[in-house]
C-alpha cells in the first residue's frame, strides 16, 4: 500500500494526533490519486482526511496488546540501518 504509512500502535510515547493525521492524509492521497486536490474537491477531501484520522485515532486507542511499548528510536535506527543496506 502506502510506504510512507508506519505502523502507528504500541509505541511509547502513543502516536501525535500530528502523526495520525499524516497518515491518514497518505491515505486519502493514495486513494484519490493526487496529492493536492482541485479547489472543487478541497472540502471533501479535508473531511476524508479528518474523518479517517478520527477512526484511526478510534481503533489505535481501542487496541489491546500484551507486548511491551517498542521504543521509537530503537525502531527508526533498525530502519535507518535497512535503508542503508539496501541503497548502499
Amino acid at each position: 500500500m502506502c510506504r510512507n504509512i508506519k505502523p502507528l500502535f504500541n509505541f511509547d510515547p502513543p502516536a501525535t494526533d500530528e502523526e495520525i493525521h499524516d497518515a491518514a492524509l497518505q491515505f486519502v492521497r493514495k486513494l484519490s490519486g493526487t496529492t493536492k486536490p482541485s479547489k472543487r474537491n478541497e472540502a471533501a477531501f479535508e473531511r476524508a482526511v479528518s474523518s479517517i484520522a478520527a477512526c484511526a485515532r478510534e481503533l489505535l486507542v481501542s487496541l489491546e496488546t500484551s507486548q511491551p511499548p517498542r521504543d521509537r528510536e530503537e525502531v527508526a535506527a533498525k530502519a535507518r540501518a535497512r535503508s542503508a543496506m539496501r541503497f548502499a
